[in-house]
């Protein structure tokens, strides 16, 4: 199905989905980064960041999110946008993820059972979009819709895979040379048998073939395959039990900014076991590429303001290295910023056990 139907607004933002790539690339090749449309942190952010243009303008603004994005937005929308608060309207886009019958990962299964339900909870009303809905439908919709807005109400288009299409070309690149994969790889090789935190996409992905090519095996290693912006926090709950062990955490800036007040508790409670690397492309690579804003900010200074005892960015392997073996041998808390391209190979796999054999097995390293 064609995009036209966005025409009729002119304020968008939400968290990227490969589920919603064509119209991430629709949005970023109409509008780019610009008053017309913003990246959120995370989906919560959108939701107020779209209460704050209807505030100013008095329009109808668009949220757009996977399924698993519905989470951080209930507070904003039971608080602040619904009808009996101050009846802010707006359109939320959420992408199907998990949707029951369709085969997906195991993070997106129950959240795909409960998306329309969650909607449905926080009295917003639903249509589902498939690769058969027509324009009209969607028109009719939209009518309907209208009236709901005209009371402060919110509204959304749940989206199935591949319904939306976009023929427009979007390429996203960076200047950075090192690839993902094999900064984990020299992570990797440094900390040994030092359980590791990975954040969700395709940075628990690498990391697992890299497991498997060394016959490693995956005990040392928990991936957080979802909960994006999580995976510090998690780190930071094992350290605290376990501060004989040194934890590292494989975070990306996407995940980092989602909840970066976590960043904050990290700093506060300043563990001398953990060390936190973030690989900053400057992009929400696992879902299409669309840009974050961690190529415009300063990760070091803001580490160091949360307490982080050491906090340094590299842009190369040998700098790499050298802060990796630094990091390894303090008994401070650490950041390393790794400044990474945009890319992965395309053969890149998927993780072969299940998360609860992971899970049982990261704990069985761990000597609970």
């Amino acid at each position: 199905m064609k995009l036209d139907f966005l025409k009729e607004f002119d304020f968008f933002t939400g968290v990227p989905d490969s589920q919603l790539k064509a119209l991430c690339n629709y949005l970023m090749a109409t509008y780019g980064i610009s008053k017309h449309h913003i990246i959120a942190a995370n989906e919560g952010n959108a939701a107020a960041l779209a209460a704050g243009y209807h505030l100013a303008t008095g329009k109808v603004p668009v949220v757009y999110m996977q399924n698993s994005g519905e989470g951080n937005i209930i507070n904003p929308v039971a608080s602040l946008l619904n009808d009996k608060v101050y009846g802010i309207p707006c359109l939320f886009i959420v992408g199907w993820r998990g949707e029951p019958g369709i085969h997906d990962e195991p993070q997106h299964i129950y959240q795909g059972e409960v998306t329309v339900k969650l909607l449905e909870d926080m009295d917003i009303a639903s249509f589902v979009i498939g690769k058969d809905t027509t324009e009209t439908e969607v028109q009719a919709k939209l009518a309907e819709y209208r009236e709901l807005w005209a009371k402060g109400k919110q509204c959304a288009f749940v989206v199935r895979k591949g319904a939306l299409e976009f023929d427009g070309k979007v390429k996203y690149e960076n200047a950075n040379t090192m690839r993902r994969e094999e900064i984990i790889r020299h992570i990797v090789a440094v900390t040994g048998t030092d359980p590791i935190v990975s954040t969700t996409g395709k940075a628990s992905r690498e990391l697992f073939e890299i497991r498997q090519a060394n016959g490693q095996g995956h005990g040392y290693d928990f991936l957080t395959v979802g909960s994006m912006g999580h995976s510090s926090s998690i780190a930071l709950g094992i350290a605290l039990q376990k501060p004989e062990k040194k934890i590292w955490i494989i975070d990306g800036d996407g995940a980092a900014l989602m909840h970066m007040g976590s960043m904050a508790v990290m700093g506060a409670n300043a563990p001398g076991n953990v060390v936190h690397i973030v690989i900053n492309n400057g992009a929400h690579e696992t879902v299409g590429g669309m840009p974050t804003v961690a190529g415009k900010i300063d990760l070091v200074a803001i580490a160091k303001g949360c307490g982080y005892s050491s906090a340094v960015s590299v842009d190369s392997f040998e700098a790499l290295d050298e802060a990796l073996k630094a990091a390894k041998s303090r008994d401070e808390l650490s950041l390393i910023e790794v400044k990474c391209a945009i890319g992965a190979r395309d053969d890149l796999g998927r993780p072969t056990t299940t998360a609860k054999e992971n899970k049982e097995n990261f704990m069985a390293m761990l000597g609970r």
